[in-house]
């Protein structure tokens, strides 16, 4: 377990390194990493869908969606850039990080009932946990290592926050079983092997992809004040 832990945190710990180069260097360089983990994104769901299903309708369909969906994300990523700065998207993928990382903690050192037969590794141990570690070290990371606005740090909103982080844990676990059916469904282990070792981009990101957007919605409804 703590092999794979410490494979799980180092990928983790590059990832949010070369997410930090590209969005604080300027705007050019953050629109190019998000176009090429958009790419990854899409290149990996493609070869997914097309071992899941055999209806050709069916995968030009999702396919089609899929692509859709990326690049709302696309345009999303620069708008909260452009919007609310780079501290605010980094909290939103740390939060995923922590989500990620408190649930495969948990899930290994308790264990328990079993979440879903979706995703047979998946606990309610680990989604307890990852939801724990969502709140913690999010929290930890905006007060002791970012210069955040008041809407997240301030006391008097912190209620509100709590809810947003809890939101956001749940949104990344929904991600991430959505992928796993997928996974399932194609009777593949990983969407890829281009993270030796962990396997493909999905395999870190499905949570986020889906995460982000509900996030930022919920964000803005719970923690700003008004909706778009």
């Amino acid at each position: 377990m703590f092999g794979n832990l410490i494979k799980r945190s180092i990928t983790s710990s590059v990832l949010i390194i070369i997410l930090c180069l590209g969005l604080f260097y300027n705007e050019n360089s953050w629109k190019i990493l998000v176009i090429i983990l958009s790419l990854l994104c899409f290149f990996e769901f493609y070869n997914l869908l097309d071992k899941a299903y055999n209806n050709k309708v069916i995968k030009l369909n999702l396919n089609i969606l899929i692509a859709l969906y990326l690049y709302f994300l696309y345009f999303l990523l620069i708008r909260i850039r452009l919007e609310h700065g780079e501290e605010i998207v980094l909290i939103f993928f740390v939060t995923c990080f922590c989500s990620d990382i408190g649930g495969y903690v948990f899930g290994k050192l308790v264990g328990g009932p079993k979440l879903t037969k979706i995703s047979p590794n998946k606990t309610i141990s680990g989604s307890i946990g990852s939801i724990i570690f969502t709140i913690i070290g999010s929290s930890l990371f905006a007060l002791f290592f970012l210069k955040t606005d008041k809407y997240l740090v301030s006391f008097e909103n912190y209620f509100t926050i709590f809810i947003w982080l809890i939101m956001m844990s749940v949104f990344c676990q929904i991600g991430d079983l959505l992928v796993s059916y997928l996974k399932r469904k194609a009777k593949v282990k990983d969407t890829g092997n281009i993270l030796p070792g962990h396997g493909g981009i999905l395999d870190r990101v499905d949570g986020i992809i889906f995460a982000i957007p509900f996030g930022f919605f919920t964000y803005h409804i719970l923690i700003s004040g008004y909706s778009l």
